[in-house]
Order: structure tokens, then sequence, then C-alpha cells
């Protein structure tokens, strides 16, 4: 195209404008010198415009940005940022911020099915786990690295009999490379691990110092052929954990490196320079302050005005304590005391605040947040909330941890089903093409894992209340939902132990409101054993009569609530269930009927056959 365009530029339009001119055609000719004109400037623009992308500034830049950091570069880098986080008020301010904005709140994880959601609530609650994960404590800890370090190496070290998944962090600083897929840089397969441990000889009592190298698999990465040990880039060998893969939590840099950046790394140079101003303006303020008055006198009267202001200040009789403020100066007429003026001396702090302004445009967070005061221009109200970019940007990092979460807490359920004393059963596919496992449970049980965050920015409770109300009035959303939207907006933290409360042992919806009488009805119409429901002997406990009548007690002359304890014509063991019904407002026979209902083996395999129409009759719920 570009042989075509100089063609027809040299040859076609000179041509066009001489037989335009031979024609006595002026206009056409005059047309196409122009757009001869036109196209040549173009052409000197645009490569005016290319010959400034080559200046030495541009190409060293470009250079720098092709390569990405070494790892001893990105150690120096870390420990600036660590320091920094530590000795700069802005810095350390900056990301206290981005946790308290991230996980200030906390956040919420449950799994739809019963089954799985007890593995997972469990790897939740472990006290190792929540030392370095799962925790207040370690999610604070977590979001500080990422602004420090720019990653975190999360091993997830496995149970291979139970199940069991621990989670522990690799420091970063161990961490030396990352083996890629060599047809996808974007896929990693290892991490390798160089770090000297430090061991106590049981015997001697001395310490041994020893060099380890170890290559821990990614996340994920599973193939049929798992070497036991490997050999690194620059030589080394190790052993491949394979029982204790590796998440990589990285952000900053760019998406081809093999490690990330930290979120203060931008930050710094601001910070240091909003630092330095300070320094100056403090030092400005208090060389102003070293001179407050100035004395005029006469040549002849400076050396007894000096000797008189170098003298001591006079002393108070009682305390002894110099007499500084508030002293009387007594002068010949011809001495004038007056204080320095100030007005050609400039002690404005706020015109720091641009550099201040940088230093949180590089943590994504307000500077009226960041400086803790909305300044002159600002007010109470824009210092009290939190702009929608801002926001936009703590719900990517909130999205970051939920993949995290997600992607470990699927590896603790394919464990749990891998591990033959797991709690989970289920089989394991494998896809032929890239290797990825997924798990399918027994009965086709739901793996699914909803994580949820509450709104960062704060919403007035009783709105949000009154839209969940409005929507539970549709009749389209179950109990269990609407009782967790509610008990989350009212920001309960143990959202899953009440929900349990509310649940009877199928994981059926209990109102809170309503009395055991009544849930022993509903169970009863379902096909179920309405002793159950209100923690009498359940089916085939001693007690119950296996070859009695099922309709014994069906009419009110055979019962009798006149005896204590047992009442007569009711199953031993169910009493408390006919009392129920009858608090409820039941007959004494309808009373009867429920509560003997399921006391036979009969009744029982009768009412398993209903239950399941009924299930079936649900949509299978």
């Amino acid at each position: 195209m570009a042989v075509l365009a100089a063609l027809r530029e040299s040859f076609v339009l000179p041509i066009r404008e001489g037989i335009a001119r031979l024609a006595g055609n002026a206009e056409l000719a005059e047309q196409v010198r122009q757009e001869r004109a036109d196209n040549a400037w173009l052409r000197e623009t645009i490569g005016d415009l290319q010959n400034r992308m080559f200046e030495p500034g541009w190409v060293r830049m470009t250079t720098l940005a092709e390569q990405e950091f070494t790892r001893d570069g990105l150690r120096q880098i870390t420990a600036v940022c660590r320091v920094m986080a530590i000795k700069s008020p802005m810095i350390k301010r900056g990301l206290a911020l981005r946790a308290a904005y991230v996980w200030g709140q906390g956040i919420n994880i449950t799994a739809r099915d019963d089954k799985v959601n007890q593995v997972v609530q469990r790897f939740l609650d472990d006290v190792g786990n929540r030392r370095v994960l799962t925790g207040d404590q370690a999610h604070e800890d977590l979001e500080h690295s990422l602004g420090t370090d720019g990653q975190v190496f999360l091993a997830l070290f496995t149970n291979p009999r139970n199940g069991r998944v621990q989670v522990r962090r690799v420091p970063w600083d161990e961490i030396t490379d990352v083996i890629t897929n060599p047809d996808d840089a974007s896929e990693p397969w290892y991490y390798q691990r160089d770090w000297w441990s430090e061991r106590i000889d049981p015997v001697l009592g001395a310490r041994i110092t020893k060099r380890e190298i170890a290559f821990y698999p990614a996340l994920g990465y599973r193939p049929r052929l798992r070497p036991k040990t490997l050999r690194g880039s620059d030589g080394s060998t190790g052993p491949v954990m394979w029982d204790a893969p590796v998440y990589h939590v990285k952000v900053g840099g760019d998406p081809g490196w093999k490690f990330g950046l930290p979120d203060a790394y931008a930050a710094v140079d601001w910070a240091n320079a909003y630092r330095e101003f300070l320094t100056d303006w403090a030092r400005l303020v208090k060389a102003l302050s070293r001179f407050a008055w100035r004395l005029t006198t006469k040549g002849s009267k400076q050396a007894a005005a000096r000797t008189r202001m170098a003298a001591a200040p006079t002393r108070d009789p009682v305390t002894g304590d110099a007499l500084h403020a508030g002293a009387t100066a007594v002068m010949t007429p011809d001495m004038m005391l007056e204080a320095v003026p100030k007005s050609g001396a400039t002690i404005d702090s706020e015109s720091g605040r641009p550099l201040a302004a940088m230093t949180a445009a590089a943590l994504d967070v307000p500077v009226t947040m960041l400086l803790g005061d909305p300044g002159t221009t600002g007010a109470r109200a824009t210092a009290a909330t939190l702009d929608t970019p801002t926001e936009r940007s703590m719900e990517l990092r909130r999205g970051v941890w939920t993949e995290a979460y997600r992607a470990i807490l699927q590896y603790v359920i394919l464990e749990s089903v891998r591990a033959p004393e797991g709690l989970l059963k289920g089989k394991i596919d494998t896809d032929a093409y890239d290797g990825r496992e997924t798990v399918r449970l027994r009965a086709g049980n739901d793996t699914t894992i909803d994580i949820s965050w509450p709104d960062i920015d704060d919403v007035d409770v009783s709105s949000l209340i009154e839209a969940i109300v409005k929507a539970d009035s549709t009749t389209h959303l179950p109990p269990l939902v609407v009782a967790r939207l509610l008990l989350e907006t009212l920001g309960v933290k143990d959202v899953d132990g009440i929900l349990a409360k509310l649940t009877d042992k199928e994981g059926n919806f209990v109102s809170p409101s309503a009395s055991a009488g009544q849930a022993a009805a509903d169970a009863f119409r379902r096909g179920e054993d309405p002793a159950s429901m209100v923690g009498n002997l359940p089916p085939g406990s001693p007690g119950d009569g296996e070859d009695e009548d099922p309709d014994e007690g069906a009419d009110d002359a055979q019962v009798s609530e006149a005896v204590a304890g047992h009442i007569r014509g009711i199953t031993h063991g169910r009493e408390d269930t006919y009392r129920a019904l009858r608090r409820q407002g039941y007959s004494k026979a309808k009373a009867a009927r429920i509560a003997n209902a399921g006391k036979t083996h009969d009744q029982r395999s009768r009412m398993a056959r209903k239950a399941a129409r009924t299930r079936k009759a649900r949509g299978g719920r």
C-alpha cells in the first residue's frame, strides 16, 4: 500500500495535473495541486510525530519497560516500600485505608450444599488457617503485604489420608523464580523456593543452618507424570512438593511479568517529596521565630541595648521559673521596640497539597482521607464519603481476594473427595486437553460456593431492610435467602450459626415465630416424623410400639390427659409432641393422630414415600 501511494504521488497526480492544464481546466488542476500539497504536509507531520517517539528519553523509558525488574531489583523495591510503610505517615495511613476499605466489614463465605458447607467451614475455622488466611489479623497482614511486596504466596499443605488442608505463607523473599508453561507464559507451573533453615540439634543443643531448595507446583497444575525433583534455571536441584501447591496473589506490574509490584511503589517518591516540603516549611517557620522583636536605637546606645537584651529574664519569687512572657521593657525615649513584620514571609503549608494528592492518587485513596483533613477548599461531607472511582478500585481488589478464596476452597473440596477418609464422596474428572480436575459429588450435590462482601459505602440500613421486605413480599425468594440478607444488612457476625438454628435436620427453614406444635404439624404434612421436630424419641427407639395399631388414639375417648407423665393413648416418648400440638390449638383426636404418626415400621414407610412424593412435587427441594 505504501508503494502504491508513493507511485500515485510521484506519477499519477502530476500527470493528472498536466492533463487538466492542457485541457484548460484550471480549477481541476488547482485541486490536484492542492491535494499533492496536503499529502506532503501530512507525511511531514506524521513523520515528525513518529520521530518524537525516538527521542532519547522515550527510547530509554521503553527500553526499561521491555524488561521485567530483576529479582535483586524487586528485592530492593520491596525493602524500600517496607521501610516507608513503617516510617512514612502517608504511606502507612494509605495502606491502612486500603486494608480498611477492603476487609473492614469482613467477608461471608458459604457453600450451598450442607455437606460441602461443613467441609468449607471446618477449613475456615481451623486455627492455623485463621492465623494465615481467614482471620481478621490475617486479612490485614495480607493486604499490607500486597502494599509493600506486591504479592502473596499461599502454600496449601494437604493430608493425603483425610484431605485436610493447612494454609501457610511462603515468604516472598524466598521465592526466586517462577517456571511457566513454555507455550503460555501466563500459566505458572512451579515456584522455586530457596531459603536457609535453622534447626536445633536435640543432643548438642547447637543451631544448625542449612540451605534448602524446593519446587512447589502451582495450584491447579497436576500433570499425569509428576517428577520427584526439578532443576532450576540457576542449576540448583530440589524436590517437588506435590502435596503443597501454591496460589500466587499478584498485583501491579505488567500482566506478562512473573512477579507483581507493591501498591506503595508509585507513591514512595511523592510521599518523600511531601515530607521534604514539610521539613523545609518547618525549618522556615523556625527561622522566622528566631527573632520576634526589633529594637531601634542610636549608635551610642547599641552597646547598652545589646547588654540589656542579653540579660537573663527575671524569675518568679515563689516557683523560681523564668518569666519569659509578660515582661516589661524599660527603655529610654530614643529607643523603639516593635514586632518583626512577617508580611513578606510565606509560611503557607497548603502549597504542598498537590504533592499529597499525587501520593493519594498512587494509592487509589482520596487525598482528604489520606490527610485526615478536608482542607480549606473541601467540606466535612466530602471527607466522610468515598467517590465512585475509589469504590470501584476497592471492589476490584475484593474481586482479587474472591478469586483467591474460590480457587483455594475448590481445592479443599477436591481433596476431601480424593482422600480415602474425606468427608465428601464423589468422582474427580480430569480434562483430557489441559489436565484440569473437576469434582462431581454423589447424588448431584452442588459444589457452588457463595462469597459476598458488604457494601463499601455506608447505606441507610432502614432503606436496605425496606428493599428486602419488599422483595420478600413477592414470594419468589426462599426464606433462608431473605434471612441471610437481613442478617448481613444488620451486620451480624455469625450469620451461618444463626441460620443453622433456623433449619431442621433436612435443611428446611423453620420460622422462629412458629411454635413446636406448628413445626410438628408441618413435618407431618411433609411425610416426616413429627416427633423429631420436638425432640421426642426417634422412630425405632425403645418404647415405640412396633406392633401397635396405627389408628390407636384416633378419637377423644381413647386419650386421657389426666394421667401425669405418660398420656394414655399416646405412644411413649411422644407426649411432648402431643402437648405442643394441643397448645397450638389442635383437638385431642388430631393431636393424637399426628403425635402417634410414624411409630410403626409400616407408618414410617408410608411417611417416607409421602415425603418423596412431596419433594418431587416441589421440584426436588
